[in-house]
């Protein structure tokens, strides 16, 4: 058998049972309590969330928000005023 030449790694390596799975990212906890109180919300209801509570910016938690909606295959919408996130299900 040849003997590869060896370049060394550009990146540290880890055991691949050591790799972190899921994505709890810094949006998770918003995010989870919106979807939790969508799921009470009455029909013809919003959730009226304060810009000045989230821990990143409105844009940031949207994004975050439309990621898990897909991928739960919710359809919500959203609405920003300078206040406040408004959140409310698509029926």
């Amino acid at each position: 058998m040849a003997q590869l030449n060896k370049v060394p790694s550009h990146f540290k390596t880890i055991e691949q049972v050591d790799v972190p799975q899921g994505r709890d990212g810094k949006h998770k906890k918003v995010v989870t309590m919106i979807l939790e109180d969508l799921d009470q919300l009455g029909k013809g209801m919003a959730l009226r969330v304060p810009l000045k509570e989230l821990a990143d910016s409105k844009e940031n938690v949207r994004s975050a928000l439309n990621r898990a909606t897909l991928k739960s295959g919710r359809k919500v919408t959203t609405a920003t005023d300078a206040d406040f996130l408004y959140v409310w299900n698509v029926e």
